[in-house]
């Protein structure tokens, strides 16, 4: 029987985590909208029609939508299809929401922005998922949880402005590095924090180095994801963290040649390496925490 129990445990605990990336993943695409600038810019505070994005935390938490777009829209739609209404007829109103111009007088023409909130909801669940597969019910798995969400931030980021905030890399290392501790102290953990701090110090060195020998090649601010990334593999050992440096390596070089071979790039064009540390970092996890 208790085998039975102990069989079952584990799906539950991965629908539990999908459930969980699943609802951080909504909240992502704001957030990336509002960090997605330039290095001289300031965050951004305003929805793409100028509207000022409010809610939770200063309006960094809540759903890409524009509540002013939105009634607007609403109103427009109304007025449109109202009985009467001279050159307009109601499926001329289909075309308003998420249409990719703008209807006549410069009104929008849809409430969303930010990166396309289903698929990113939809990654965030599915990378969780796989972590409570290959890490089971053991305590770090809920450090896992809490981290990924932040891993798929940085790596929308990235691909929009080629760009990694301190205000996320950094604070990814110190949660990395505090929340393994006090997991250290939780019984039947699987990892080492000594390992796991190690890791940090000699990934997030050994990309320093590769920063002086190539800064084109290699930006400042992968150097200091690298620190979380190495905390992050530390914790299951050596093993893995070479294994999942080398699978971001290999991603981020197969990206790159894709790019060439279909003529969108050339050898020297920068490319966004953080999502590929990041997508390496998460299949030397998996394999790491199955392995433990």
């Amino acid at each position: 029987m208790d085998l039975e129990l102990w069989s079952v445990r584990p799906l539950w605990l991965t629908v539990l985590a999908a459930l969980w990336g699943a609802a951080a993943g909504l909240l992502v695409p704001r957030a990336a909208y509002r960090f997605a600038v330039e290095p001289d810019e300031a965050w951004r505070t305003r929805c793409p029609d100028g509207h000022a994005l409010t809610g939770a935390a200063g309006g960094w938490l809540g759903l890409a939508r524009c509540a002013d777009c939105a009634e607007y829209l609403r109103d427009l739609r109304t007025s449109w299809s109202a009985p009467g209404d001279a050159g307009h007829t109601p499926g001329d109103a289909g075309t308003v929401p998420g249409g990719a111009g703008r209807v006549p007088g410069g009104a929008p023409t849809t409430y969303r922005y930010g990166p396309g909130t289903p698929l990113v909801a939809l990654t965030t669940a599915g990378a969780c998922a796989g972590l409570a597969l290959a890490a089971g019910a053991r305590p770090e798995l809920a450090v896992w949880l809490l981290l990924a969400p932040l891993g798929v931030l940085l790596a929308v980021v990235d691909f929009q402005v080629q760009r990694l905030p301190d205000v996320l890399t950094l604070p990814l290392a110190g949660l990395a590095l505090v929340l393994l501790g006090l997991m250290a102290l939780v019984p039947e953990h699987a990892g080492q924090w000594p390992t796991a701090l190690f890791g940090s110090l000699v990934l997030g060195g050994a990309y320093f180095l590769l920063f002086l020998v190539n800064p084109n090649g290699m930006g400042f601010g992968d150097v200091k994801l690298a620190l979380g990334i190495g905390a992050v593999l530390g914790w299951y050992g050596w093993g893995t963290v070479v294994l999942g440096t080398f699978a971001g390596f290999l991603f981020g070089g197969l990206y790159g040649l894709g790019l060439v071979l279909m003529r969108r790039a050339g050898r020297k064009t920068s490319i966004p390496f953080g999502p590929f540390l990041i997508a390496g970092a998460y299949v030397g996890l998996l394999i790491g925490a199955y392995a433990a």
